[in-house]
């Protein structure tokens, strides 16, 4: 077995289902009633998002990201409807974790990110997120990290580098990966999936710790900055690792 033989036929066994009919959606279903009640007439919309809508998730992942979006016209700041919906999480029987702009549950036995957000305008996808790690808030515009991420050609290689980093324990948000991926790859043809990953672990070792990666949808939002030199470290650290594996199945499994 080739190393692109051997990777494919992890991704094939980690394969999600994301079309219209997947069980996962299910999730959405279970938790609308609370979400109509909780955000009343100013909820626009549940919808999936994250790695499940881009086709970077893998099974043994993070299931689904639920993006909730309210109106603009809600009079609650950031701060209180991100603190609202934890409480009404927890009402219904949920044990809400608090995260950074997320908060994470379980749902029919799916691990599940719900993101709270306030559209920006009427006319747009832009929305404001409470983020709460800084007590700060962003802009964010997930329509298009979606159509960035998904349109990439780089589903494979970043696929690949979420199942190294869960099986690694790596603290590396997703997103972060992703555009990290995206770089790392930004003139490798497509198709050559363990080269391309080889590379990425050069990248990793050597560029990305003094790496400052924007987030593309708002300039202004350095993705970067979500880790500490110190955690950025880590990553090198563990790519530096990968460089001298003999074999792949020492990498990822």
């Amino acid at each position: 077995m080739t190393p692109d033989e051997y990777l494919r036929s992890i991704l094939a066994r980690e394969k999600v289902d994301n079309g219209p009919f997947s069980p996962v959606r299910g999730v959405i279903s279970a938790l609308q009633p609370i979400l109509t009640q909780w955000g009343n007439s100013y909820l626009i919309s549940s919808q999936p998002s994250g790695s499940f809508s881009k086709g970077t998730a893998n099974r043994s992942g993070t299931d689904i990201d639920v993006f909730v979006s309210v109106s603009s016209a809600t009079p609650d700041p950031l701060k209180q409807i991100y603190g609202t919906l934890v409480n009404k999480l927890a009402q219904a029987g949920y044990s809400p974790r608090q995260q950074n702009v997320s908060i994470g549950i379980t749902v029919n036995g799916y691990t599940v990110d719900v993101i709270p957000a306030k559209r920006q305008d009427q006319f747009s996808d832009d929305h404001s997120l409470y983020m709460r790690r800084a007590d700060t808030w962003t802009k964010t515009n997930v329509t298009k990290y979606i159509s960035h991420i998904a349109g990439s050609g780089r589903l494979e290689e970043i696929r690949v580098l979420k199942l190294w980093r869960n099986q690694k324990r790596l603290d590396f948000p997703s997103f972060y990966l992703e555009l990290a991926a995206l770089e790392a790859l930004r003139w490798k043809p497509s198709g050559a999936i363990s080269s391309n990953v080889w590379h990425a672990f050069t990248y990793l070792r050597d560029s990305f710790p003094a790496a400052r990666i924007v987030d593309p949808a708002n300039t202004n939002n350095v993705i970067s900055d979500e880790l500490t030199a110190t955690e950025r470290g880590r990553i090198k650290t563990a790519a530096e690792l990968a460089l001298l594996a003999t074999n792949w199945n020492q990498i990822v499994i």
